[in-house]
């Protein structure tokens, strides 16, 4: 394929064989020789093939996924479109939310630090297949929780009305229901409150720097300030629903005579009676996801009320809770898309409509963490952003595979690249596949769309300590 550059940091690749429309890329130049080492943009031209697309894009943090790639952009014409699990992904609704201490770094010796982190990682169930402690607390009311998100939750006391704001789409993603969702998806209801394995985390930091410090000002956040990033998703419940659905709509493209490029872009018709029942069940997953975040930061909280001692009680406040893995209606210039975005985060500037009241002056807060031995990014959108329908990249983005990083690191190269900042809930040798080297370099990633005008830095901050789950 014939990839040509039309500006900094941008690259296209024009419409070609069965193509309905170009592909767009937002990339560095060291970080376009990476992408061309997987099938990701293979994966972005097929996507392009797709009935009723609008445009593709690639974002910095690209990387070879299921159906489109991690870092992909899939805009759907919403009258004549179609709607796919997998450019939603497995794990639907993924997310991080920071949440802000009133602490300085000072305020805490390390061991103190690391004894408020071990408080957490007992009280959060890690790893795969885990149940929450609350289960049997929470048991009765999964379904209104599925249903209503973290709405539901104020009525349980695990969450307040004045927070919901601090949370994209208000922490209840409209339209779900648990109707069209199998036994089995029911069952892999029992993990809220649960962190997982893989790429999630909660993280210890501290804001290392302010770029901009009226945005800081509106964040309230300050140099030297703790921080602690929560990275988690729908778990095996949104997990099972992407399962689900993409055999369903396998079956729908077949007995429609939809063309499909691939399994994994497994779609059906946006109005077809798979494609509503998929937005109600990958809706019922995005609340439950906002749910899951938001019931760990109630058991963080209750961690801190327990150390006192350490913490002097302060309430720990969100500052935002965005996602990664969704797919939602949104018009832009007069015209109606179904945007899918895998592994990317909707950014809205002060002036869109849709951006909460309360980050008016600024835009809403972007979250982008790095690896677990890195920089993670506060970032803002910049006036370029709707050239990319409101979108920049979520992460670092992986650089080599689970099984590659598994052959290519040992405990001891884990150790050295994170020196001290220490590892809870997971043995080292269990997250070899999460090393910092099977990652790209933040700082690159970050600085590929901020030095083109579609993202502002806000605030650049450094990993004190970690959970992590096998």
């Amino acid at each position: 394929m014939e990839i040509e550059k039309i500006g900094t940091n941008n690259y296209v690749i024009q419409k070609h064989s069965d193509m309905r429309c170009d592909v767009s890329l937002y990339l560095s130049p060291p970080l376009l020789d990476l992408v061309q080492e997987d099938d990701s943009l293979k994966q972005l031209c097929d996507a392009a093939s797709m009935q009723g697309v609008a445009a593709v894009i690639g974002m910095p943090d690209l990387h070879q996924g299921f159906g489109i790639p991690i870092g992909g952009v899939m805009v759907m014409d919403a009258d004549r479109g179609l709607i796919s699990a997998g450019a939603v992904g497995m794990d639907i609704n993924c997310g991080v939310r920071l949440l802000k201490t009133e602490l300085q770094e000072e305020d805490l010796a390390v061991e103190e630090r690391n004894q408020l982190m071990r408080t957490i990682a007992g009280q959060i169930p890690t790893g795969i297949g885990t149940t929450s402690p609350l289960q049997s607390t929470l048991k009765s009311h999964l379904k209104k929780i599925a249903e209503n998100g973290v709405e539901y939750l104020t009525r349980l006391g695990l969450a307040s009305e004045t927070e919901l704001s601090n949370i994209q789409d208000r922490g209840n993603y409209p339209g779900a229901s648990v109707a069209p969702l199998s036994e089995r998806a029911r069952e892999r209801m029992h993990q809220l409150g649960t962190l997982g394995g893989g790429n999630h985390f909660i993280e210890l930091n501290r804001v290392a720097e302010i770029y901009d410090k009226e945005s800081a000002q509106n964040f309230d956040l300050k140099t030297g300030q703790l921080v602690i990033q929560v990275h988690s998703g729908s778990r095996g419940f949104g997990h099972q629903i992407c399962k689900d659905f993409s055999s369903k709509m396998q079956q729908e493209a077949n007995k429609l005579g939809v063309k499909l490029p691939s399994k994994g872009l497994a779609a059906a018709p946006i109005e077809s009676q798979c494609g509503r029942e998929y937005r109600q069940a990958m809706a019922a997953a995005a609340n439950f996801a906002y749910a899951n975040r938001q019931v760990m930061t109630e058991i963080i909280r209750r961690s801190f009320e327990d150390r006192a001692d350490l913490t002097g009680g302060g309430r720990l406040e969100i500052l935002y809770d965005i996602s990664h893995n969704l797919a939602r209606f949104e018009e832009i210039d007069g015209r109606r898309y179904l945007v899918h975005r895998k592994g990317a985060v909707r950014a809205l500037p002060g002036d869109h409509p849709e951006c909460p009241e309360i980050f008016k002056e600024t835009g809403h807060p972007v979250l982008v963490p790095g690896n677990m031995g890195s920089n993670s990014y506060v970032l803002t959108a910049g006036k370029n952003v709707k050239n990319l329908y409101y979108s920049v990249n979520h992460g670092a983005g992986r650089v080599m595979s689970r099984t590659a990083a598994k052959k290519k690191f040992d405990r001891n190269s884990l150790n050295e690249r994170m020196g001290s900042i220490p590892i809870y809930g997971a043995r080292p040798n269990q997250v070899l596949d999460e090393a910092p080297g099977a990652y790209k370099n933040i700082d690159t990633v970050v600085d590929t769309l901020a030095d083109i005008g579609v993202t502002h830095r806000v605030a650049r901050l450094e990993p004190l300590a970690v959970i992590k789950g096998d």
